[in-house]
């Protein structure tokens, strides 16, 4: 008699978890791509089409004044994002932001304090104004936007006491300290290592600067892999880090032709990396995102949000008065109107760089990208001969468009 065993069924393994999405097509590997990159493929084919269509564009001395002209509204963006990621907004930047350059270049050309002595007291300044912000929004509970509009209002007006409503010239006199000032954001590293043509130690230093940026990807990316998380396909990432290094080694290249590296940039680099770090790597930085994501939920998680937007206006204006130093210092002089309107491009930049209407969402690293991207635009119109009128229209539609791309990403996540 035979008998047939009936063999049980093998028990079914867990999944193994996909380190890398996998895709049916070219197609949706671009699609895919596009979705998490497209703030920077925007700014890509921006810089593409602004080069081919002017020359000019592309040479040494523009591109250095692209990093001169605006270099405050990329520091004044830093803050911003902080206070966007909280669910908050400052209206105000742009008079702290006058203020603070007033105040620095009173002490040095009334008072002929040495120069950084007048930074000290714009930076103090620049606290002040956040601290009376964050008091009025963290203690007494007044929404920002209402503060910070008053605070606008406030602050432009003591710039007017502070100037007696005229506009202040810094003297570029060797015996005085303007020439010390100015050179904050008008000095530059040049021979130091010498140079035929060019200055081999900015080229040296955007090499540097190539290579940590492809191994802090890197590192990110096998974090990610290490937690299971989504990534790019190895060859998309491996053109994405060499795309982006290239670009910043030619650029460094371009700029090296001209005055070498300005001092300006140093200062820029390092509050991308010093905000970089605080806002992924710290308790303080995740508490911001906590707050601006589910404000209730941080509450019942033991986040301090009075204290988190407390702190962040403190921040945004000591940023601001880092803005107004670098602003004074770059007209060598100080105006009643000064930083009229540059609350509006710090703003646009969080928003096009990928920044949430709502909250709890962005990184600096978009917000410069997406200042860059005003930036250039703005240097490019110039350089065609685009009126104001129109580079104000072209602005608020490349706004609109930013922040519509976003919405339809997160739709099209939420349904995915």
């Amino acid at each position: 008699m035979t008998s047939t065993i009936a063999e049980s069924p093998a028990p079914a393994s867990a999944p193994e978890p996909k380190n890398e999405p996998a895709h049916s097509s070219v197609g949706s590997l671009i699609l895919n791509f596009l979705t998490q990159n497209g703030i920077l493929v925007a700014f890509v084919f921006i810089f593409t089409v602004l080069s081919v269509s002017n020359q000019a564009f592309l040479s040494p001395t523009n591109l250095t004044n692209i990093v001169l002209q605006y270099s405050y509204v990329l520091i004044l963006a830093i803050g911003m994002l902080m206070v966007i990621v909280a669910a908050q907004i400052d209206l105000s930047v742009g008079s702290v932001l006058g203020l603070t350059g007033a105040v620095a270049s009173v002490l040095i050309v009334r008072y002929q304090t040495p120069w950084w002595v007048a930074v000290l007291a714009a930076l103090a300044v620049g606290l002040v104004c956040g601290a009376w912000q964050g008091f009025w929004v963290a203690v007494v509970g007044i929404p920002g936007f209402i503060v910070s509009l008053g605070g606008m209002l406030l602050f432009r007006g003591l710039t007017y006491k502070v100037l007696s409503n005229i506009s202040l010239t810094i003297p570029s006199d060797p015996d005085s300290q303007g020439p010390a000032y100015a050179s904050i954001a008008n000095g530059f590293f040049n021979g130091i290592l010498g140079g035929d043509g060019f200055d081999v130690f900015t080229v040296i230093i955007f090499i540097i600067a190539a290579v940590g940026f492809c191994v802090m990807q890197w590192r990110t990316r096998q974090n990610q892999l290490r937690y299971n998380q989504t990534v790019l396909s190895l060859p998309l990432f491996i053109i994405k880090l060499a795309v982006i290094a290239a670009v910043i080694i030619a650029f460094g290249w371009q700029i090296s032709h001209d005055r070498g590296l300005p001092y300006i940039l140093i200062i820029l680099a390092f509050l991308i990396m010093a905000y970089t770090l605080v806002t992924q790597k710290t308790s303080m930085g995740r508490s911001i995102y906590a707050v601006g994501g589910n404000m209730l939920a941080a509450q019942l998680s033991g986040v301090k949000v009075k204290w988190v937007n407390f702190w962040v206006f403190v921040n945004m204006g000591f940023l601001a008065g880092v803005a107004g130093v670098v602003y004074s210092a770059r007209m060598s002089s100080a105006q009643p109107g000064a930083g009229d309107g540059f609350e509006l491009d710090a703003i646009a930049a969080c928003f096009i760089g990928g920044a949430s209407t709502l909250g709890g969402v962005g990184r600096v690293t978009g917000a410069m990208i997406g200042g860059l991207i005003m930036a250039v635009l703005n240097n490019g119109m110039q350089l065609m001969g685009f009126d104001e009128s129109t580079r104000k229209i072209v602005k608020g539609l490349v706004l609109l468009l930013a922040v519509a791309f976003d919405l339809v990403n997160k739709r099209r996540a939420k349904t995915s």
